[in-house]
């Protein structure tokens, strides 16, 4: 099987896209020789030209506004942020402008843009250049959060959020770019809002994000070694959630262990904790759900305290092995 890295696959579908439609544009800072920050639009500026691979000004409130007009006006663009934090420079724009249009407007004009944000810690970049922000936008009605997790998810997710007629903010994690898995040649679309189950277990439903759904994984692979079976779910799609698989699965196991790399106060997992006691999986819970997520802290640009900062292996299989215990 043909295996692409994370970055390529991405670079990949920008391509299929704008091969199959004059309408796609890209806009951001650097994007043009350079290639981009982490080189997935390497090679574009020769292949398309500067009037649809535009490099901008350093200006993250100009491409998020540049973003939204080009997509009201009937192309589809795609902005890339550089890194994810400063997206916060153009939350005016994507979310009080680009949310908003279509049904202010009684839906007589379509946003399709999609943002990709680039972020997550672990390169030690410190506290302005390693955030994940997800949960702003899982907020905000108008817009589509996907979250990717691997190579062959990065290029069919890209291609429908491309698609898509809605604003979609598009997250990818910096450590996940040299990451390499098998991805097809044909411009496939994975579709939105639709939850993944990576590996049946017994004992325990384990929801993972980003770059935490491989060391659940790796977490579900240790585990069963000791006799404890982890059933892994990737939701793909934060906005819209497809709950039901995990309601279902929780259902099956008695438990719920939800792990994502963003500080817990007000992240994904308690929207997952809470529709699933709020739904008929309730009943069913053997021990509490539990968060996992990063520390109540900026990122440290210290290696150790990095590192000390964010979900690590260790603290997977630790908090699986006490739910699975009933020692919560």
């Amino acid at each position: 099987m043909r295996e692409l890295s994370y970055r390529e696959a991405l670079n990949e579908a920008l391509v299929q896209a704008m091969d199959a439609n004059p309408d796609v544009i890209l806009i951001g800072e650097d994007i043009g020789s350079y290639g981009g920050a982490f080189g997935v639009t390497r090679g574009l500026l020769d292949r398309y030209g500067p009037m649809r691979v535009i490099d901008t000004p350093i200006s993250e409130a100009g491409i998020a506004g540049a973003c939204v007009g080009a997509a009201m006006s009937g192309l589809r663009p795609v902005g890339d942020m550089q890194f994810s934090d400063f997206i916060t420079l153009g939350m005016e724009q994507v979310v009080l402008q680009g949310a908003r249009m279509r049904t202010m407007f009684a839906g007589q004009v379509s946003v399709p843009l999609v943002m990709r944000l680039p972020g997550g810690a672990g390169t030690g970049a410190g506290a302005q250049h390693s955030g994940s922000y997800e949960n702003w936008f899982v907020h905000v009605p108008g817009l589509k959060v996907v979250m990717p997790a691997s190579a062959y998810d990065a290029k069919g997710l890209l291609l429908a959020a491309i698609d898509d007629d809605n604003p979609v903010i598009f997250c990818e994690h910096k450590l996940l770019y040299n990451a390499r898995g098998h991805v097809p040649e044909d411009a496939y679309r994975e579709p939105l809002g639709v939850t993944r189950i990576l590996r049946k277990g017994r004992d325990l439903t384990l929801v993972a994000t980003s770059l935490m759904v491989g060391l659940a994984l790796e977490a579900a692979d240790q585990l069963a070694e000791e006799g404890i079976e982890v059933e892994v779910i990737d939701p793909r799609t934060l906005r819209p959630l497809d709950d039901p698989p995990i309601i279902e699965s929780v259902i099956r196991t008695g438990r719920l262990l939800v792990v994502h790399e963003a500080v817990e106060t007000g992240g994904f997992g308690g929207e997952v904790v809470a529709r699933v006691v709020a739904s008929e999986a309730f009943d069913y819970l053997d021990a509490p759900p539990l968060r996992l997520a990063g520390k109540e802290v900026p990122v440290p640009q210290s290696e150790v305290l990095e590192a000390a900062a964010l979900p690590q292996l260790q603290d997977i299989v630790r908090d699986a092995r006490k739910l699975v215990r009933n020692q919560v």
